[in-house]
């Protein structure tokens, strides 16, 4: 099996787009810098910035993009709980919150985000506030910790296997297990927060509206692995490997195209709907009276949308072959 990294980027009159495949083994960490290195030399690009998650970047990742030779722009998740510097001096700085996007009103509205910056000596951080997701994981931790209390009345010494239960507990004596107050008062500075760093000079609330448009990427590769088929890959040559994640990144592609042509239309379709009704759109060839014809099934759903944004005129019902 092979990884699979791509890119689709869009150059000032023309869009360009590659996809890579790296061995199955080989750790996000390690291929984030050679893979921008390769597409910067390429494709010519001439100014660059990444935005990553906490899980591509090491200390030998965040030093490579701050290097005077390299100069590359960032945002970057930043690991709450592991980076001393975030979690007891970011974290813990007082300050008021700037309202980005308010709370829901109808369930399709954008999640709440409030942002806050926080320097620390040169480094530049931002920390992001979800109050709907604050709400959420305060009242899942305290879900689980009424659970724990009642369980371990009954000495249920198989929650300490649970790694979540586990890491709300501590020894209290031999083999008896209690509530840990402190570790639950301290999980609560996370609730609905994450953390950003960053090197690039534009404003809080517009650096994390970039970050959360991560999702998309993370939505592609659902896309690519599960409606695209790309995997299971019964293939065992690299050549056909490679052919085969190729046709699935061009199927990419052609969804994405047909995806902004849609919302440059005003439609707001769902994908499942779309591939639904498309795939009822049929064509049947027969012979009438010793002449060929083709038969066209009718326009169910949002078909006729769909080919009106594509800019493809519809065949006639019933058209000599």
């Amino acid at each position: 099996m092979q990884r699979y990294h791509s890119v689709n980027a869009r150059a000032r009159r023309s869009a360009f787009f590659c996809c890579e495949l790296w061995p199955g083994n080989t750790a996000d960490v390690k291929s984030l810098v050679p893979v921008v290195e390769r597409l910067r030399q390429r494709f010519g690009i001439g100014e660059i910035c990444i935005v990553a998650d906490r899980g591509m970047i090491s200390r030998e990742t965040l030093a490579t993009l701050e290097s005077p030779d390299t100069n590359w722009k960032y945002i970057l998740g930043a690991r709450r709980r592991r980076q001393k510097e975030v979690r007891d001096q970011v974290l813990g700085r007082a300050g008021a919150y700037q309202e980005v996007v308010p709370e829901r009103l109808h369930a399709k509205d954008p999640a709440p985000l409030k942002v806050k910056e926080v320097w620390e000596e040169a480094r530049r951080y931002i920390v992001c506030l979800n109050e709907e997701q604050r709400r959420k994981d305060a009242h899942d931790r305290q879900a689980i910790v009424e659970h724990l209390r009642e369980q371990l009345k009954q000495g249920e010494k198989s929650l300490v296997g649970n790694k979540g239960y586990r890491k709300y507990l501590r020894v209290a004596g031999k083999e008896r297990f209690v509530i840990d107050e402190q570790k639950i008062k301290a999980e609560a500075r996370y609730d609905g927060k994450w953390v950003l760093r960053r090197n690039l000079d534009l404003p809080a609330e517009q650096i994390a509206l970039k970050y959360k448009q991560l999702w998309m990427v993370e939505d592609i590769f659902r896309t690519m692995k599960s409606i695209l088929d790309t995997r299971p890959i019964y293939h065992k040559c690299t050549e056909t490997i490679r052919g085969h994640v190729f046709c699935s990144f061009l199927a990419l592609c052609l969804r994405k195209e047909l995806a902004d042509r849609l919302a440059a239309t005003g439609s707001d379709l769902e994908w499942n709907d779309v591939v639904r009704d498309l795939v009822e759109l049929q064509e049947m060839h027969t012979v009438f009276s010793g002449k060929p014809f083709v038969l066209r099934s009718q326009l169910k759903g949002c078909v006729h949308k769909v080919l009106q944004a594509v800019g493809v005129a519809v065949a006639p019902t019933v058209r000599e072959a």
